[in-house]
């Protein structure tokens, strides 16, 4: 490929070596390999977004965004994504009412990095106001920060974010002009669904986590109750299922059609009729709602960055779901499930409460040891961006892939995608920025103390040690497996594809060879692999299969005498 200044080619997948390219710095094979390049300057045009004073009359902190699409629908806001529609942003802190906000060429892109790599043409563009609030924690910092509105942390959609309607515009980088917009749309609010003989949903602010963001925190969740729960008077097992934010029914219920969640598309049973059907066993599904100011999932443990999200469900969720509705209160009866962050989750939340959890059903979990996060070996490795595999190559690291291997998105990539999204690691959906604020200490800021340097890649050994002795799952099995292992034996199920797209099977494979040397009590788990299958696997067999598995395991684990009201075929 040619190396062309004024080329529109993204610049991405190249090994940049030596001094000088591209307008890199001079820098030798020893030092800090050299970054692909970001913005070069070269863009003379920007943006301008005001908010009229009568859209809002006080002062704005917040984000500012610039999405630009080829298409007009869906909205170019809605076309964000890791490789998305090109979006440039800008933080503005105290705008005052009808000031403008300015996007200048000079700032760093997502998916493109520099704004002078989009061919000048006609485009579809958008503004977009992510509007921050003022969270006086307990810890004494005072930061500004989304305040998630029930959406998820997703501020393309969050209600009382401002934007404006997409307008086709003429764009030319190197033109010295000024493209105005004005936002002066409210996003309305979330519309929670009406619940029903089957759904229910409840939501309550938490005391403990109020108590540290200093505003209002909201926990929540959203139950499938059994077929039979309006007309009867007996308890039942429960299925904690962990993931990401949604206010949809657990399994899909409401949805019809085969699929994962159903029988099979040669039966055409959905889960639904599953769940409903005389020949399933009788359980309460449960999904959990704990947005962050940082995510839309805390990763349900307790961090110096986030709060006292572990101990608020615990000791604040759990115990409300199993005061309004008729579950069985013992460990046996308590079942857990998830996948991807609520893979880790149920995991985690297994691994830490061993006694109050009967067993887990991990599908594709978060980096379970912190050897391998997505490429990155946060022990060893010294920048995330480059493997150093000899003296003389620099070879950028690969975050993401297909299931044929090819590369979807490297390391780089995928840390300025989160940066274009919000600074201080406020991007809302990004998974590094999740990561090290759950994992990591607090900076001097009051943000989390940065792991990766999200502009250099450089990674921080002080911060990864951090992050060992407090959150990998590994390494804590491996201290403590004397006094916790003898409460997990037959407790862990773990699955995930050997070819999941973020490279997650490979810490699950290291803890899987750990676990097979375990001894007093020798307990090697439960790990199965799905042959070229991406994330996120869930293992064999539907949704529906596995909670028929959840409750033959509940029948032989349960106390002797114990009766199964619930268990009725």
């Amino acid at each position: 490929m040619t190396l062309d200044k004024g080329h529109s080619m993204p610049r991405l997948l190249i090994t940049l070596l030596g001094a000088g390219l591209l307008g890199a710095p001079a820098i030798g094979f020893a030092q800090t390999p050299v970054i692909l390049p970001g913005p070069s300057g070269r863009a003379q045009v920007s943006f301008e977004i005001r908010v009229p004073a009568s859209v809002r009359r006080e002062p704005l902190t917040g984000r500012v965004y610039a999405i630009i699409s080829r298409r007009e629908t869906p909205e170019p806001r809605l076309q964000v994504g890791r490789v998305g529609a090109p979006m440039f942003g800008h933080d503005v802190e105290q705008l005052a009412p009808g000031a403008p906000a300015v996007i200048k060429g000079t700032e760093l892109g997502t998916p493109v990095f520099d704004m002078a790599d989009i061919p000048a043409g006609d485009y579809w563009v958008q503004p977009v106001v992510n509007v921050y609030s003022e969270f006086k924690r307990a810890d004494g910092h005072v930061l500004w920060m989304h305040d998630d509105q029930w959406e998820g942390q997703n501020w393309a959609r969050s209600p009382g974010n401002i934007y404006g309607a997409p307008t086709k515009v003429h764009f030319d980088p190197k033109a010295k002009t000024v493209i105005k917009f004005v936002a002066d749309k409210i996003i309305p609010p979330i519309q929670v669904p009406a619940d029903n003989e089957y759904v229910q949903r409840i939501k309550f602010e938490s005391p403990s986590l109020t108590k540290f963001w200093g505003r209002p925190i909201y926990l929540g969740a959203t139950l499938l109750l059994p077929r039979d729960y309006k007309t009867s008077t007996i308890s039942y097992p429960v299925n904690y299922i962990q993931g990401h934010f949604g206010l949809a029914a657990p399994y899909g219920f409401e949805q019809t059609g085969s699929g994962r969640g159903s029988a099979g598309a040669a039966s055409g049973r959905s889960f639904h009729d599953e769940w409903l059907s005389d020949k399933f066993p009788r359980m309460i599904a449960v999904t959990f709602q704990h947005p962050t100011p940082y995510f839309d999932d805390s990763y349900a443990v307790n961090s110096v960055n986030m709060g006292p999200y572990g101990d608020a469900i615990m000791n604040e969720l759990i115990p409300e779901i199993e005061k309004r509705y008729r579950a069985i209160k013992e460990p046996w009866a308590r079942w857990l499930s998830g996948g991807s962050t609520g893979g880790w989750e149920s995991l985690a939340l297994q691994i830490y409460h061993p006694d109050f959890f009967g067993g887990t059903w991990s599908s594709c979990p978060d980096p379970v040891t912190f050897t391998d996060v997505e490429g990155v070996n946060m022990y060893k490795d010294d920048n995330a961006f480059f493997k150093n595999y000899s003296e003389w190559q620099l070879t950028p690291t690969v975050n993401s892939r297909e299931v044929n291997g090819e590369i979807r998105q490297t390391a780089q990539q995928r840390y300025w995608m989160e940066l274009v999204n919000g600074t201080h690691g406020r991007s809302g959906t990004g998974q590094q920025d999740i990561w090290q604020a759950t994992f990591g200490p607090i900076g001097d800021d009051g943000f989390f103390k940065p792991a990766v340097d999200s502009r250099t890649g450089k990674i921080d050994h002080t911060v990864t040690d951090y992050w060992r002795e407090h959150y990998d799952l590994l390494h804590y099995l491996q201290r403590n497996w004397p006094a916790v292992g003898p409460k997990l034996v037959d407790k862990i199920h773990v699955y995930v594809g050997n070819m999941d797209s973020f490279f997650l099977d490979r810490a699950t494979r290291e803890m899987e060879a750990w676990m097979k040397t375990t001894q007093n009590p020798h307990y090697e788990g439960y790990f199965v692999y799905g042959d070229q299958k991406p994330h996120c696997w869930t293992g064999p067999g539907t949704n529906a299969d596995r909670l028929r598995e959840m409750a033959e395991y509940g029948l032989r684990h349960m106390p002797a005498g114990t009766t199964t009201p619930w268990w009725k075929y």
